[in-house]
């Protein structure tokens, strides 16, 4: 039996639905019209827009071809690091689909809302408990719009001391978007470099916070995938100085139910429900990234609030102090009726879930380790980060790693993430991996290595098997065709 989970055999071709079809097939009877036929616009002359005639057969047979192109987790293992790519249990999905919850219109008036506002009120406080906050509100409609609400609250806290505050400190193991979300809000991004373990060293931020500094955006466990062992130091550094701690959610899955983000010193902070609480990843669709403060922040969080006053569920928006509204509505419901279900279906066990995800990391760690360079040998939290520093004499780089693994079956972990890790290979297993499938992961990656030194132009030529062989990446990077021709 071929130990690989990949394999070649009958790949698709499939043209863009123009290049299908031929005039008059349709694959869809409308019904019986009672008003006469008349143009889309009379400026088409009645041509109408450019729409390829085609039967049920070639649409059918179109997306299904599409589909088989695709690599998801449902697929197989997504080793994604920092992105927490796990699977979604599809009973969160039936829960969103139900007629009372799918069909609900946000425009309903409040005493018809009444179970709806309820979930949202329960799922605040249940996110509050399980990460030790005080006060959350799940309107930002994505982990990008929590991160920018945090950093709203920064300035509109410092605004209403009347000691408004222009710059923000931000490790080199924070999360990527954590520097624009600072300076979307006028913040001045200030590096600090982690020391030699890969985590933050109290005397560097001491020396970087100042009276002009709003606080830190700190990413814990961090990109390393290492647990910020320093953040009480840190924050007692940054509150004694008059600025306030953002925490980067976006790694909760590592923490989730065993670390109390307030009780280390986090003010802000806010959770990326696609990576923790299983919901969809958004892929440009809806999404939703709950903002966390701590009780003294919780009069800037955004409106409307939903309270609770005699039994009844209102939403509030009487709060002067508020940074505003961050969506039309109150977030994307569907998506927080997952996270909602996914925590009742769990409950106390939500706890197991980190720590399953952090013992596949360190069981892909201590396997891999010495096959691969491991820039900071060190127990790692939900994810570890090898490099190819090891490969470099038999020139071969991570790229040709990631492109190997891709005719093995598997989706390469990310790569090139961390920048401080020279060539970094960043994995992240997740909980819901067997012990069977990172075995057939580790194997890949160990076969990878052997035939880095016996067969290197195997690896400079992956990948040979897929329907798209490896691309020209720095030509598409300076002239991309955008066309799709």
């Amino acid at each position: 039996m071929n130990p690989s989970v990949g394999a070649t055999g009958l790949i698709f071709n499939e043209p863009l639905l123009w290049e299908k079809g031929a005039r008059g097939r349709c694959g869809f009877s409308l019904p019986r019209r009672d008003v006469a036929a008349a143009p889309l616009n009379e400026s088409l002359q009645g041509e109408g827009p450019d729409f390829p005639d085609l039967s049920e057969l070639e649409v059918t047979r179109h997306f299904t071809r599409l589909s088989q192109w695709n690599f998801g987790v449902e697929s197989g293992m997504y080793p994604l690091g920092s992105c927490t790519m796990k699977y979604n249990p599809k009973t969160n999905d039936r829960q969103a689909a139900l007629p009372g919850m799918a069909g609900i219109h946000p425009l309903l008036p409040i005493e018809l809302s009444q179970g709806a506002l309820q979930l949202i009120y329960d799922l605040e406080r249940y996110l509050a408990e399980i990460t030790g906050m005080d006060a959350v509100s799940v309107q930002p409609a994505a982990g990008s719009q929590g991160e920018l609400a945090g950093m709203l609250i920064f300035s509109a806290y410092h605004q209403s001391l009347g000691r408004p505050r222009t710059k923000v400190l931000i490790p080199d193991t924070a999360h990527g978007t954590n520097p624009a979300s600072a300076a979307l809000c006028g913040f001045k991004a200030v590096p600090v470099k982690s020391n030699e373990q890969g985590v933050l060293s109290p005397e560097v931020v001491a020396d970087l916070m100042d009276e002009d500094t709003a606080g830190i955006m700190i990413t814990n466990p961090n990109t390393l995938g290492i647990f910020e062992e320093n953040i009480r130091q840190v924050a007692e550094i940054v509150h004694a100085r008059g600025g306030l701690v953002y925490g980067d959610g976006a790694n909760m899955n590592a923490i989730m139910g065993i670390v109390n983000l307030k009780a280390i010193g986090v003010d802000v902070m806010h959770l990326n429900l696609h990576k923790t609480f299983s919901t969809p990843h958004g892929g440009g669709g809806p999404g939703s990234g709950p903002v966390c403060v701590v009780e003294k922040l919780a009069p800037f969080l955004p409106v409307p609030r939903v309270v609770k006053k005699d039994e009844t569920y209102r939403l509030v928006e009487d709060m002067p102090q508020s940074i505003g509204k961050l969506h039309a509505f109150y977030g994307n419901f569907g998506i927080q009726v997952r996270a909602y279900s996914y925590i009742l279906s769990l409950g106390a066990l939500l706890k197991k879930v980190s720590q399953f995800a952090v013992l596949s990391a360190n069981y892909i760690k201590a396997r891999l380790k010495g096959v691969y360079h491991l820039a900071y040998d060190q127990p790692c939290m939900h994810e570890c980060v090898f490099s190819d520093k090891l490969l470099e004499p038999y020139k071969i780089s991570t790229l040709d790693v990631a492109k190997r693994l891709m005719e093995m079956g598997f989706h390469p972990p990310t790569i090139y993430f961390p920048l401080v890790v020279h060539g970094a290979i960043m994995i992240e297993p997740t909980e819901s991996e067997s012990k069977e499938d990172l075995d057939h992961f580790i194997d890949a990656m160990i076969r990878i290595a052997e035939e880095a030194r016996e067969h290197p132009d195997k690896l400079h030529a992956a990948p040979t098997v897929t329907k798209v062989r490896r691309l020209d990446e720095t030509g598409a990077a300076r002239n991309p065709c955008l066309s799709g021709r």
